[in-house]
């Protein structure tokens, strides 16, 4: 009979021997590190396919000319008030990032401000107190274009207009290097395709796209 006694090996708890589990440890990192980055490359290839270059300087300082923008399909519920949108130009089939700054129902007007250049006037709903809509940092409009007439578009009098049902009024922030609705005349809210949200290029300024607008009340009863 061999007495000699049998080496036994250690186990952890689920029964194998710590040799096997650093075996089995590094590759199920590996996998892991794998598929992170095959997720990396996706996410990537996705915001490159589906982001779009700003041409010119229209939209300025909010977006400059060269970056790269992600837009967000339309929502079901419409656009809202000074969304930056990807929008098609009325009558032709040409894309667009400009801002809305008046919906159905709404008056607005742009008229001479005291100092010179022009003042964008916002009337919500219809009713009630005139705004004076500006965007921080954004050029003062020089040129004259007093606004609107019956089509949106610009006029030889600054006469309120009120935004027609299905409509928008929209421009760039850069006003004297935009053609927008005073150029174009009112919108259609279908040709809305996304809203502008998220600057992917150049990578120093990824981030958010800020929507910040200023509306000062006018003086009025």
């Amino acid at each position: 009979m061999n007495s000699t006694p049998k080496r036994e090996r250690a186990v952890d708890g689920t029964g194998e021997s710590p040799r096997q589990v650093r075996r089995v440890v590094p590759r199920a990192v590996g996998a892991a590190v794998a598929v992170f980055a095959g997720l990396v490359v996706l996410v990537v290839a996705a915001v490159a396919l589906l982001s779009v270059r700003i041409d010119g300087d229209s939209m300025e300082p909010t977006l400059r000319d060269g970056e790269r923008v992600l837009p967000l399909p339309a929502p079901d519920d419409g656009v809202d008030r000074f969304d930056v949108v990807l929008m098609r130009t009325p009558g032709r089939d040409v894309l667009l990032v400009k801002r809305v700054v008046a919906l159905p129902g709404d008056r607005v007007r742009i008229v001479p401000a005291p100092k010179g250049g022009q003042r964008v006037l916002v009337q919500r709903a219809g009713a009630g107190r005139w705004y004076e809509v500006t965007v921080p940092g954004a050029a003062g409009a020089a040129l004259p274009t007093p606004c609107c007439g019956a089509d949106g578009r610009r006029s030889v009098s600054p006469a309120a207009r009120t935004v027609p049902a299905g409509r928008f009024f929209f421009l760039g922030d850069h006003a004297d290097r935009s053609d927008d609705a005073r150029s174009y005349g009112w919108a259609d809210l279908e040709a809305v395709s996304g809203r502008v949200w998220l600057r992917t290029w150049p990578l120093a300024g990824a981030g958010p796209v800020d929507h910040g607008v200023r509306l000062r009340p006018l003086p009025g009863p």
